[in-house]
């Protein structure tokens, strides 16, 4: 029996939807979204930048 194709190993690195958390209050940040004091808690997603 064949294998499934979801459980092949890709070669290629797919990219993530979001960021990390650290990387969220980067880009938050730079966007005048947040402001140093505000919590790191309950952030907004933000997508990658193609």
């Amino acid at each position: 029996m064949p294998m499934h194709s979801s459980l092949k190993s890709h070669h290629t690195r797919q990219r993530r939807n979001v960021l990390k958390r650290s990387e969220r209050i980067k880009v938050l940040k730079a966007e005048k979204k947040w402001k140093e004091g505000d919590s790191a808690y309950g952030l907004p997603k933000v997508k990658t930048k193609p």
